[in-house]
């Protein structure tokens, strides 16, 4: 996609967050790579119910410097050094949906209990511990936690999504809400029963590899 049609992918994603309760009012935030230099990200405090493919705000992942006059997210430091680490990485949305965050104020890792979740997320669903969001302190937990894992939970927060598209970024979002869900109603049952780990590893590779339609 070009820059155009990137920003109209990450406003149309936000409209999308909002519609199926993912996030309320302006909190989370959206971003897509351009290029190994730039990404487009949400800007600060914005509603995306207002938003404007024109808003979204271009940022060197290099030294965070961006173009315009509207101030990038708060989150920028991490979607930045996300993709500097994770070259396969084009999309990434922060999300403040229900469920997510009552494993994010628990402190809670969430095993690898389902197939989709070790699919798309890589295993289980790591928390990074709490810092206070736009640190360098936050970054640094969240890629820590983020190894070999497209998702991680911020303590008192709530998670970070992955992709190698907005779409893909989009679907991980749905997979660790329901996740999440799962992962607390199971604790009325007992526990959830955990996947082996190398059916964890198997189910990933398959995914990344061999999903779906070429």
């Amino acid at each position: 996609m070009d820059v155009k049609e990137i920003r109209k992918a990450v406003c149309e994603a936000g409209l999308r967050m909002c519609s199926t309760g993912l996030v309320a009012g302006t909190w989370g935030n959206i971003s897509a790579r351009v290029d190994q230099t730039h990404m487009l990200i949400t800007p600060s405090g914005m509603d995306y119910k207002t938003l404007k493919p024109e808003d979204i705000v271009l940022v060197n992942i290099h030294d965070l410097k961006y173009e315009g006059t509207l101030k990038p997210s708060l989150e920028t430091p991490l979607h930045a050094a996300i993709y500097r680490e994770r070259p396969g990485i084009n999309a990434v949305i922060h999300t403040h949906s229900t469920n997510a965050c009552t494993v994010a104020a628990a402190h809670k890792e969430i095993p690898p209990i389902l197939d989709d979740m070790v699919q798309i997320i890589g295993g289980s669903l790591r928390v990074a511990s709490y810092a206070l969001p736009g640190t360098d302190e936050l970054v640094e937990y969240a890629i820590e936690k983020l190894e070999g894992r497209n998702a991680v939970i911020l303590a008192n927060h709530g998670p970070v999504c992955l992709g190698r598209s907005i779409e893909e970024a989009f679907v991980t979002c749905q997979v660790v809400e329901k996740a999440a869900r799962v992962f607390i109603d199971a604790q009325l049952l007992g526990g959830a029963v955990r996947l082996k780990d190398e059916d964890v590893a198997f189910m990933h590779k398959f995914f990344l590899e061999k999903y779906g339609q070429k």
